[in-house]
């Protein structure tokens, strides 16, 4: 009896520690916190609100500085880098930049950029933490070349003014085909335009998104079966920008007479 007893005591004490050791394993304590990434300033916080050149107009051969209002809209700083782009073509760079929350100044060093076309529009890419990305705009940032040089001011469209109007052949002769060829002078900003040469309110004849440099042009119209029927017909040019209708001035009136229709001003009676 008393055998059974103690063999009885063995194994409770064995399911006590079986237990005991059971708790242990489910019950690991403590465990150490997880780290959190920290909140990093992002691409898309960012903003271009305004972009300046110095001086402006810039001539050929100037050196240009540059400068930028950026909106950090995080909370965060960080420590960048800024890149003025025109295309893929980096213009000028801001290094080790400290990029504050709300609206930051950036000056860039001048440089010996050389201008050539007639517009740039340029990008401006930040580098955070070695990751480059084109930031947003507010608007488009572009220069223009202009009489005085390239300028990042408001485009001038015109003085323009109709030196001379013709058409080909000339005399037109009843149902013949009109080439119309018109010299303009452009006295503002280079600027692509479409080209329309009206008599009175009817179109006769068009060219589109033409480049009309500072200076003159001559533009070639294409050919056209223009009936002409009336006594006379005046000509008018005009010249749409962005699809603005824009005054040309003329010289003179270009106004075709019969007996075969003729643009030859008349000679003067003595």
């Amino acid at each position: 009896m008393k055998a059974i007893m103690n063999f009885g005591i063995l194994l409770f004490c064995v399911a006590f520690c079986i237990g005991c050791v059971a708790e242990v394993r489910m019950d690991p304590g403590p465990r150490e916190p997880v780290a959190q990434p920290a909140p990093v300033l992002r691409h898309p916080d960012l903003k271009v609100i305004q972009l300046t050149m110095f001086p402006d107009p810039v001539r050929e051969g100037q050196r240009v500085g540059f400068e930028a209002i950026v909106a950090n809209y995080s909370q965060y700083s960080a420590r960048v880098q800024f890149f003025i782009q025109d295309r893929d073509e980096v213009v000028t760079q801001a290094n080790d930049i400290w990029l504050r929350p709300g609206d930051n100044r950036i000056v860039f060093p001048q440089t010996n950029y050389r201008f050539s076309r007639n517009e740039y529009c340029f990008t401006l890419v930040v580098d955070i933490e070695r990751t480059r990305r084109s930031i947003d705009l507010a608007k488009e940032f572009c220069v223009q070349r202009s009489y005085q040089g390239w300028t990042m001011g408001s485009r001038r469209i015109g003085p323009l003014k109709v030196e001379d109007l013709d058409f080909i052949p000339d005399p037109v002769l009843p149902g013949q085909e009109v080439q119309f060829k018109a010299t303009l002078r452009n006295e503002g900003s280079p600027v692509r335009a479409d080209v329309r040469i009206l008599d009175g309110e009817q179109a006769v004849t068009r060219l589109n998104d033409v480049l009309l440099p500072q200076g003159i042009s001559n533009l070639m119209f294409p050919r056209t079966q223009y009936q002409f029927k009336r006594f006379d017909h005046c000509f008018t040019v005009i010249v749409d920008v962005e699809r603005t209708p824009y005054r040309v001035d003329a010289a003179r009136q270009f106004c075709a007479k019969p007996k075969g229709w003729t643009l030859n001003p008349q000679p003067r009676r003595p």
